[in-house]
């Protein structure tokens, strides 16, 4: 676990690049998620009522929340009766928003399935949410989860034809790249990928400490298998002609601990990382491992063949980061990262949006900060890393942001 001081300087280095990847408007967003309402002041003139009269207000206030209460039973709910079965993403950092969103359509009346009991990859999201398995999820990251609508199914439609996106949950919130090991980029001049797969001397002393050590190759940490990262990283090798480079496709949690010990002891290492996460709370950009910018950012011209493939086009792929974090910006003028900041939203099956109104009205209102979002990754690498303990991490988030939850509750009942 990081000492407090470790983790505010790593916590700065988050907010700024958030900053970076989604420009001032993450600022305002920030600011409009964390707002809480302030207890209005005391009356001095209620120090002066007497007995009687408080006992009369007492028993207004009492008849007020009785009548609140049968307009509730009146069924002003408009998620009563109705269940609804979500899913989560299979990494751990989807699962805050996960449990956010189970909560809020809770409070609408609906009787939401635990997201902690389906929890899948992308390609079995969107195939169950077109077939109508799952109604929704939260996890979606475009535009590369965009090629899981392009599959057929069996009556001759198209996942896609099925599925809609709804709302602005963090748009331009997933910044995602390349970071390499500081020391080593540091005695090298390592500021792009494709100097590892071009300059033999580079190549030839990263390769004695990769995960393949010795086979001629830079063997560097990408993604899981089904995440689509791991496509796009393979889009991007073949687009890019990078022969010597190969991915390690494996579980996250593995390659990430290997590479945070591989950086704290400068070794050289090379993982695709994002935010909103904990990763680089550990993984610090400026001072264990920087950023790595590439040459030449894919375009939609599908240079793997796969289906849906144009979708992994990652153009501008450049962020607002300063040279400090990523020595590449210092030539480019710019830190080109190979990667576009993904939005983040909610993918549902169309008809269920149809017939619940109250539930895509709650979808289209809620926009989340990307930095609220990194904060609770933190308390989970902490050691909140249960459901139940995440679940209470929402419900915290919730109650911090009561007055702009109310606002969102009430958009949606007004749809319903």
């Amino acid at each position: 676990m990081m000492n407090n001081k470790r983790a505010f300087a790593a916590l700065a280095v988050v907010f700024a690049l958030v900053a970076a990847a989604c420009g001032s408007g993450s600022e305002d967003a920030a600011e409009t998620a964390t707002e809480t309402s302030a207890a209005p002041a005391a009356d001095a003139t209620e120090d002066a009522m007497s007995e009687e009269e408080m006992a009369a207000m007492e028993d207004d206030a009492m008849e007020d929340d009785a009548m609140e209460d049968d307009a509730m039973d009146e069924g002003a709910l408009p998620g009563e009766g109705v269940s609804v079965t979500m899913a989560r993403a299979d990494w751990s950092t989807g699962y805050f928003q996960a449990y956010l969103y189970q909560q809020l359509l809770t409070e609408l009346g609906y009787e939401v399935s635990d997201p902690a009991d389906l929890e899948l990859g992308p390609s079995l999201a969107y195939l169950s949410m077109a077939q109508g398995d799952i109604d929704f999820w939260a996890n979606s990251w475009y535009p590369g989860h965009a090629s899981w609508w392009e599959p057929e199914l069996p009556d001759g439609s198209k996942v896609g034809d099925n599925l809609e996106v709804v709302g602005a949950e963090m748009m331009a919130g997933g910044l995602q790249g390349y970071l390499v090991t500081k020391s080593f980029a540091d005695e090298f001049g390592l500021t792009h990928l494709d100097q590892l797969n071009n300059d033999p001397d580079i190549l030839a002393a990263f390769d004695a400490a990769d995960p393949v050590p010795g086979n001629g190759k830079a063997d560097i940490y990408g993604c899981p298998e089904s995440w689509t990262c791991d496509n796009i990283i393979q889009a991007q090798i073949a687009f890019s002609g990078w022969d010597n480079i190969t991915q390690t496709i494996a579980g996250y949690d593995a390659m990430i601990a290997e590479a945070i010990d591989k950086a704290n002891s400068d070794v050289p290492m090379v993982i695709y990382t994002w935010t909103p996460s904990a990763y680089i709370t550990e993984l610090i950009p400026g001072s264990n491992v920087v950023w790595l910018s590439v040459e030449d950012v894919i375009d939609d011209s599908n240079p793997t063949g796969e289906e849906g493939g144009e979708s992994y086009s990652q153009l501008p792929g450049t962020a607002a980061i300063d040279a400090e974090f990523c020595p590449g910006a210092a030539t480019d003028g710019e830190c080109r990262l190979g990667w576009v900041a993904a939005d983040i939203q909610v993918t549902g099956n169309a008809d269920f949006l149809a017939a619940n109104p109250a539930a895509k009205a709650l979808f289209e209102a809620v926009q989340l900060s990307v930095i609220d979002v990194s904060l609770a990754n933190v308390e989970q690498a902490a050691g909140a890393d249960t459901n139940e303990a995440i679940q209470g991490l929402a419900s915290e988030w919730i109650a911090s942001n009561r007055e702009l939850v109310d606002g969102w509750i009430a958009s949606a009942i007004a749809a319903g």
